[in-house]
Order: C-alpha cells, then sequence, then structure tokens
C-alpha cells in the first residue's frame, strides 16, 4: 500500500475529533498483529524496534538498549506489516539520534516504502537523571528527535513524536508536529510489563499541562495519550473523560502484547480444561 497523503490523514482525524470520536493508534510488531488491528478499526499502526522485543517475550524497554539497530529492526518489519494492511496510515518508530544514519534520505525511503509518518522511538526522553544529563552533554540530546521530526515534516509525512513534558510539546509543536502523543511511561501490566508507574489521575494533570504547552504554540496540534498505567480501554476512557485536551490513545503494548498474552492463556486454560471419555466407554 502506499503512503496515505498527510493531508488526508488530518482531514480525517479533524473530522473526527469534531465528532467526539477518539483517535486510537497502536503498535505492529508482527503482521498478524497490524492485520488484527486494522479488523478492529484502528486509524494509524506504527512499527517499533520495541514491537519485534515485545513480540518475541521481552519488555518494551528492550528497544532502549543496544541489542539491535533500531532503525534497520523497523526497515526489516517494514516488509512484514506493510504489505498485509490495506487502508490504515503505518508509521516508522525512528532514532532520530542514530548518528549512522543520512536522516533525509532514511526519510525519504521510509515514505517510498510505503509509511505515511514517523514517531521518534526509540527516544531520549524516557531517559533521566544523571543518564539524560550525559546524552544531552554528549550530542546524543532529545534535540535532534526535535530535528527529524522538523525533516520529516519538511517532506511532508505525518508527525506524532512522544513527548514527556510542556518543554518538549512546545518544541515538538514549533518543529511541525502534527500529533503530539503525551508519554506517561513504559506501560504497566501483563508479565513483562512495568510496576511502577504515575496514578490515572496524575496522567490527567500531566497531559493537560502539555496539551496546553502545544496549543499555546500552535491551536490545530492534535494530542494523544499513551503509556504508564493507561494500559486498559478503561484506562484510556478515565483519561479522555477527565483530560481536557486530548483527542484519543496510542497503545503499544496496551494494542497487541497485553491482548495476546491473555488470549493465548486463556485459549490454553481452556484446551487443558477438557476432559477424556473413561476408558471404559472409548471401546
Amino acid at each position: 500500500m502506499p503512503a496515505i497523503p498527510r493531508k488526508n490523514i488530518l482531514e480525517k482525524f479533524r473530522d473526527m475529533i469534531e465528532r467526539g470520536v477518539p483517535i486510537v493508534g497502536g503498535g505492529a510488531g508482527t503482521g498478524l498483529s497490524a492485520k488484527a488491528e486494522e479488523a478492529g478499526g484502528i486509524d494509524l499502526i506504527i512499527i517499533y524496534n520495541s514491537g519485534r522485543y515485545r513480540m518475541a517475550g521481552r519488555g518494551s524497554a528492550a528497544g532502549l538498549l543496544a541489542y539491535g539497530n533500531a532503525n534497520e529492526i523497523v526497515r526489516e518489519m517494514a516488509v512484514e506489516v506493510l504489505p498485509v494492511v490495506r487502508h490504515t496510515p503505518v508509521l516508522a518508530g525512528v532514532n532520530g539520534t542514530d548518528p549512522f544514519i543520512l536522516m533525509p534520505r532514511f526519510l525519504a525511503e521510509l515514505r517510498d516504502m510505503g509509511f505515511s509518518g514517523v514517531q521518534n522511538f526509540p527516544t531520549i526522553g524516557l531517559f533521566d537523571g544523571t543518564m539524560r544529563q550525559s546524552f544531552e552533554e554528549t550530542g546524543m540530546g532529545y534535540g535532534l528527535e526535535v530535528d527529524m521530526i522538523a525533516e520529516a515534516h519538511g517532506l511532508d509525512l505525518l508527525t506524532t513524536p512522544y513527548v514527556f513534558n510542556p518543554d518538549e510539546a512546545r518544541a515538538m509543536t514549533k518543529a511541525g508536529a502534527d500529533i503530539v502523543v503525551a508519554h506517561m511511561g513504559v506501560t504497566t501490566g501483563g508479565s513483562i510489563g512495568a510496576t511502577s508507574a504515575k496514578t490515572l489521575d496524575d496522567c490527567v494533570k500531566e497531559i493537560d499541562a502539555i496539551a496546553e504547552a502545544a496549543r499555546s504554540t500552535r491551536k490545530d496540534v492534535i494530542v494523544l495519550c499513551h503509556g504508564g498505567p493507561i494500559s486498559m480501554p478503561e484506562d484510556a476512557r478515565h483519561i479522555l473523560e477527565n483530560a481536557s485536551g486530548c483527542h484519543g490513545f496510542y497503545g503499544a503494548s496496551s494494542m497487541e502484547r497485553l491482548p495476546a498474552e491473555a488470549a493465548i492463556r486463556d485459549q490454553t486454560a481452556s484446551f487443558k480444561d477438557l476432559t477424556l471419555m473413561p476408558a471404559a466407554n472409548q471401546n
């Protein structure tokens, strides 16, 4: 499927917002995940390197570590996902701090492959404290991700960056972000999810602050939420009912790992609940 024009995607999303319909995006670590998400009516599909680790039984945070080349993994995953998606925009998670890639050429290649947009993942935004300071001081900071989003915007790709605070929201919106995704941390729940997180009410306050900062820069920017304790539909409902400036939800673990864990476990348990006929009745 060829890339869907950014203008068409945004027209659809603004119509959805006007009608009170939330925008829902989801990560796809396999072609089967992508097909099932599209069948469920998803609005955006995102390919992250973390999807490969997640669906291999590892935590999503593995996508932040040096287990493989993030941008090359996304390129490899594209040949599994893109051919099976029929009408949904597919976005690429791009490692904007990668020093060994010619970013304008790489982004153009992604567009030519059929990607409709990009997101900044892996992201330095998930690091804090001394490690974050070290990245920033040694030329591997979040500003490179802002530059990547600006490059993608210049190529007329849809841009949906993760932001972690109001300052980053303003920077990404100035760079041309169409959608800012308020990231609340690694998703909790399941067998390999994080166990520490903010409360949902904490998230409401942070998302509102991020939305206000983004809209102070450009009024038409769309805001979605992601991660932390927002792992199930009822969690997203709480955010959408209480955050004044949120238009929808992005799920990664929430959209493919958690449902797969539950469905496979329950299906296996159902088979294990079967009983054999007594030996005397098998003759």
